[in-house]
Parts: structure tokens; C-alpha cells; sequence
């Protein structure tokens, strides 16, 4: 059974900068495409940027230029570097391994 264990969220003042952390238990991870999604309060779940297999990255509108999505295979871990951080990324941030498991979120809030 794949688990994915988020780390790397806090709080931060308008302009900050955030790196989020996902590690993956299990032998699939290589094979996999990832992705960060979030969802705010009274908000759907919407995406924040996937990561395929040969390293292809999509973000949303919203982020680009802002964030930046990557992964290490050799340690199962992927990671979202947030910077230029506004407060309306305010939201719990979720990791995916496409197909297999979604991990519990970790809290992003930003806020002078």
C-alpha cells in the first residue's frame, strides 16, 4: 500500500517563500506521475502543478512563474517551491501519486 506524507507548511508573510515536501513509502514512485493540488476553505480542490515520469511539468495559470514542481527519484520525494507567496494561496496543499494515493495535506498560510 503507497502512503505519501506531506511536510513543509507554515505560516509566512506576503512575499515569502515555502517548500513543500512529499515522501513516498512503496516502489512505484519512479513510475509515477505527481502532482500538488489545494483546496482552500469553502473552496473545490483544484491543481497545482503535476510532474510526469520524464520530469514534464504543467502548473496552473495561477502559480506559474511563482512555483516550481520537482522530484527526486532517488530518495521518493517530490517537492513544490512556492515563492512569491500571496495570501490567496492560503490552503491545505495535497500531494498525488496518480492512480494510487493521495496524501493528508499539510497547511500553507500566508498572512502578514
Amino acid at each position: 500500500q503507497v502512503q505519501l506524507v506531506e511536510s513543509g507548511g507554515g505560516l509566512v508573510q506576503p512575499g515569502g517563500s515555502l517548500r513543500l515536501s512529499c515522501v513516498a513509502s512503496g516502489n512505484i514512485f519512479s513510475g509515477s506521475t505527481l502532482g500538488w493540488y489545494r483546496q482552500a476553505p469553502g473552496k473545490q480542490r483544484e491543481m497545482v502543478a503535476t510532474i510526469t515520469t520524464g520530469g514534464r511539468t504543467n502548473y496552473a495559470d495561477f502559480v506559474k512563474g511563482r512555483f516550481t514542481i520537482s522530484r527526486d527519484n532517488s530518495k521518493n520525494t517530490m517537492y513544490l517551491q512556492m515563492n512569491s507567496l500571496k495570501p490567496e494561496d492560503t490552503a491545505v496543499y495535497y500531494c498525488i501519486l496518480y492512480g494510487y494515493a493521495w496524501g493528508q495535506g499539510t497547511q500553507v498560510t500566508v498572512s502578514s
